[in-house]
């Protein structure tokens, strides 16, 4: 009988700071492991529901988001057997700069991209950041739940 999956979650990290893809592809580098994928979610300059150009977006977490994304990762990795790393970031992001970014590695694709579409849409419904978004004119907008 094999033991029961266990979550492998190498970062779950909430932060102001830049977030980096590398770092993330460095945490999941495992030779046991032969598929790789990873997703970046940016701040893009426009979006259906504004009135011009976006400017940029500020993120405010509540303090048990990065427990919450953990919780998410975990999730994922166990479902799938996949190695994940995941960061959010919080305060004010430019256009083009990673809100969040994904690096999830497991022994096949279709678990790979499965564990990093699990865990994008899973942080979108669930995880307790919610963003501000800065339009060209000087205006703002409130978005929901989630990234």
């Amino acid at each position: 009988m094999s033991a029961a999956p266990t979550a492998d979650v190498r970062i779950a990290r909430i932060s102001a700071d830049p977030i980096r893809l590398a770092e993330h592809a460095d945490a999941i580098d495992d030779s046991r492991m032969g598929a790789e994928t990873s997703f970046v979610g940016r701040v893009r300059d426009h979006d259906p529901d504004a009135r011009g150009a976006v400017a940029a977006l500020e993120y405010t977490a509540h303090p048990d988001a990065e427990a919450t994304l953990r919780a998410i990762a975990a999730r994922a990795s166990e479902a799938h057997g996949a190695l994940v790393a995941v960061s959010h970031r919080v305060g004010r992001l430019q256009v083009g700069e990673p809100a969040v970014v994904i690096a999830v590695a497991a022994a096949h694709r279709a678990e790979a991209f499965a564990a990093c579409r699990d865990v994008i849409e899973d942080i979108k419904r669930e995880l307790p950041v919610w963003k501000r978004q800065l339009e060209a004119d000087g205006s703002a907008e409130w978005k929901g739940l989630g990234g």
